[in-house]
C-alpha cells in the first residue's frame, strides 16, 4: 500500500527504505572521516604511532605533518581508485550485491587498523583498504537510489547520502567523547572498532530492497523490473501486471535500453562527443571537483584554532559544534533540491558561500583570532553561515546529479569517474592544506571563495535542471538542440505543456484514466498511417530524431517494436497526434 501521495503519485515505504538503508554507504564515509582526527590526539595512539622524545609522555610526542597527512589522506587515494573499481562491479553483479561485497572489503580494512600494535604504517594500509571500498560504494549508492527511487522524489531519496555523511561524522564525534578516556589501546581501537556494525547494516539490509529496474531490464529481467517499480510505488503484489503506469516506465525503461544495446560501452565511450556524452563527463566531472573547492573540509580543519578565540578549548566540543550545524541543516537540503531544483541552488549556494568564505578569510587576515575576540566570534559566524549554505546546496546537490544526469549505457562509468574526480581533490587538499595554510594562513579561504564563484558560473553556462524528469526524458534533455541550460527549467518532453502537465499525465495514468489532453482510443488505430507519415517529415526537418524520441507507434510501424522511449509516448493508446 502507498505510504503518501506526492502530485497525486503513490510513494511506497519501500522507496523511504532503500534511500535510508543506501545512505548508509555515505554514513560509512561520513564516520570513518569522522574518527580519524580524533584518534590522531588521543594519548594512546600518539604513544604508539608518533614521534616522541619522552615515549611515556604523550606530550612530547607530535606526528610529522608527511605521517599525518599520509594516515589521513590514504583514504582518499583508496577512494579514487575504488571508485573507478565500483563501476564495472555495479554493472556486472548489479547494484545491490555490488554493494555487500564492498560492505565486506571495508570490514577487512578495519579489521587490518584494528590487529596493529606500533606500525603507523599498518593503520595507513587499513585506511586505504577501507578507501576502496567507501569509494566504491560513492559510486553505487547515488547511481542505485536515482535508478530506483520514484521520480516525484528522487531528488530528496539521492539527497540522503549526503545527509548521512554529516550524521555519520557527527556520530564518530560524540563516540570519541565517550571513548576517549577509556585506557590504553582501547580508547581508539573501541572508536574504530564500532565502524563494523555500519557495513553489516548495509550489506544485509540492502538485499532486502529491490535491485534497480534499470540494471534489471538491461539484463532481460523485465518482470522483475515491473515488480521493483511497483514495491517503490507502494503497488500490492500481483497489480504491476495490470498497471498502466508500471507497465509504461518499463516500457520507457526498456526502450531506452534497447535502443542503446547494440552501443558497446566502455570507457573511452564516456569521452565520445556524440549525444553530449563527453560534455555531460566533464560536467559531472567539474561538478564533484568543485564541491572539495567549496572549501567544506578547511573549515572544518580551521574550526579548533577559531572557537579557542572564544574560550571553547576543547576540539572534541569544536568538532561537535560544526558537525551539528552541518548534519542539522542537511535537513533543509532535502527540501531545497525538491522545492527549487538543482540549477537554482547551486548558483546561489555557490554565491553564498563565496561571500562568507571572504568574511571568514578577510577577518582571519586583519586580526588574530586567537587573541582578538571579535573576530574569532565573526569567523565562527562566518564558518556557521558556509556550512549551513553548502549542506543545503552544494553538498546533496552534486550527489543528487551525479546519479541522474547521465544515459543508462553509461551511468556507471561515468559517474565513476565523476567520483573518483572529488576523491581526487579530496586527497589533494587533505595532504596539501597543512603545507598551504603555514604558508598563507587564512588567506586560503580567498581561494576557496574564488572557486565557489566559479561553480556558481560553470552551473548556469553548463547545467540542465533534471528535476521532475524520468533519467530516459533527462537524457533527451540533453540531446535536443533547441534547449539550454539557462532555459533548460521550461523544457518538458514532447506532447507536454510543462513538467507540471507531466505529472499530471502521470497522476491521470495512475488512476487509470483516459490522458486530458490524448486522443480517444477509437480514433488511435485510424490515425496510426497519419503518425508514421508525420513522424518521418519531422525527423527529416529535424535532421533525424533519435528514435527514442519519436511516438511509440512510429516505432512499432518502422522497426518493428512496440514500446515508448519518452515520457511523451507514455501510453500507446492514448498517444498525442
Amino acid at each position: 500500500m502507498p505510504l503518501f501521495y506526492v502530485h497525486g503519485m503513490p510513494i511506497g515505504s519501500t522507496a523511504i527504505m532503500l534511500a535510508l538503508v543506501a545512505s548508509m554507504g555515505g554514513f560509512i564515509f561520513g564516520y570513518d572521516t569522522g574518527q580519524i582526527s580524533d584518534i590522531l590526539i588521543m594519548e594512546d595512539f600518539k604513544l604508539r604511532f608518533a614521534t616522541c622524545s619522552n615515549p611515556s609522555d604523550p606530550s612530547t610526542c607530535a606526528f610529522s605533518t608527511v605521517r599525518a597527512g599520509l594516515i589521513v589522506s590514504l583514504l582518499s587515494i583508496g577512494t579514487l581508485a575504488g571508485a573507478l573499481m565500483g563501476a564495472p562491479v555495479a554493472d556486472r553483479f548489479g547494484r545491490r550485491y555490488a554493494m555487500t561485497s564492498e560492505c565486506g572489503l571495508f570490514a577487512v580494512g578495519i579489521v587490518i587498523q584494528l590487529c596493529t600494535v606500533q606500525v603507523w604504517q599498518q593503520v595507513a594500509v587499513g585506511r586505504f583498504v577501507s578507501g576502496l571500498a567507501v569509494g566504491a560504494l560513492s559510486a553505487a549508492v547515488p547511481m542505485y537510489q536515482a535508478e530506483t527511487a520514484p521520480t516525484q522524489i528522487r531528488g530528496s531519496l539521492t539527497a540522503t547520502y549526503q545527509l548521512f555523511i554529516t550524521f555519520g561524522i557527527l556520530v564518530a564525534y560524540c563516540i570519541a567523547i565517550g571513548t576517549r578516556e577509556l585506557p590504553g589501546a582501547q580508547s581508539w581501537r573501541t572508536l574504530i572498532g564500532i565502524g563494523l556494525i555500519w557495513p553489516g547494516i548495509l550489506g544485509v539490509g540492502i538485499l532486502f530492497m529491490p535491485e534497480s529496474p534499470r540494471w534489471l531490464a538491461a539484463h532481460g529481467r523485465i518482470k522483475e523490473a515491473e515488480r521493483s517499480i511497483a514495491r517503490s510505488h507502494g503497488i500490492k503484489e500481483g497489480d504491476e501486471q495490470s498497471n498502466r503506469f508500471v507497465k509504461a516506465e518499463v516500457d520507457e525503461i526498456a526502450n531506452q535500453i534497447e535502443m542503446e544495446r547494440h552501443l558497446n560501452a566502455g570507457w573511452i565511450d564516456c569521452f565520445r562527443p556524440a549525444n553530449k556524452t563527453l560534455y555531460r563527463t566533464l560536467l559531472g566531472m567539474t561538478l564533484q571537483s568543485f564541491q572539495q573547492l567549496t572549501g567544506a573540509n578547511y573549515f572544518f580543519y580551521y574550526g579548533a584554532t577559531v572557537f579557542q578565540s572564544v574560550g571553547i578549548n576543547d576540539s572534541y566540543v569544536t568538532q561537535i559544534i560544526l558537525g551539528t550545524v552541518n548534519f542539522v541543516c542537511t535537513f533543509g537540503g532535502l527540501y531545497v533540491m525538491e522545492r527549487f531544483g538543482r540549477r537554482l541552488p547551486l548558483i546561489y549556494g555557490g554565491l553564498w558561500q563565496s561571500a562568507w568564505l571572504f568574511v571568514f578569510a578577510a577577518a582571519g587576515t586583519a586580526k588574530d583570532p586567537t587573541t582578538n575576540q571579535a573576530i574569532g566570534k565573526l569567523m565562527i559566524i562566518s564558518a556557521c553561515m558556509f556550512i549551513l549554505g553548502y549542506a543545503m546546496t552544494w553538498a546533496p546537490g552534486v550527489w543528487i546529479l551525479i546519479g541522474e544526469t547521465f544515459p543508462t549505457r553509461t551511468r556507471a562509468k561515468q559517474g565513476a569517474l565523476s567520483t573518483a574526480s572529488n576523491w581526487l581533490w579530496n586527497f589533494l587538499l587533505a595532504f596539501f592544506t597543512p603545507f598551504i595554510t603555514a604558508a598563507i594562513q587564512f588567506r586560503y579561504g580567498f581561494v576557496f571563495a574564488a572557486c565557489n564563484l566559479a561553480g556558481a558560473c560553470i552551473v548556469y553556462f553548463f547545467l540542465y535542471e533534471s528535476s521532475d524528469l524520468s533519467l530516459e526524458a533527462v537524457d533527451n534533455m540533453y540531446n535536443d538542440p533547441k534547449c539550454k541550460p539557462w532555459t533548460s527549467r521550461t523544457w518538458a518532453p514532447v506532447g507536454y505543456t510543462s513538467r507540471f502537465d507531466l505529472a499530471e499525465q502521470d497522476k491521470s495514468a495512475q488512476a487509470q484514466k483516459p490522458l486530458v489532453s490524448g486522443a480517444m482510443e477509437e480514433k488511435h488505430s485510424e490515425e496510426k498511417g497519419r503518425h508514421i507519415e508525420k513522424a518521418d517529415e519531422k525527423t527529416e526537418d529535424a535532421g533525424g530524431l533519435r528514435d527514442s524520441q519519436l511516438p511509440t507507434d512510429v516505432k512499432s510501424g518502422a522497426n518493428g517494436a512496440a514500446g515508448d522511449g519518452d515520457r511523451h509516448t507514455l501510453f500507446p493508446l492514448y498517444d498525442v497526434p
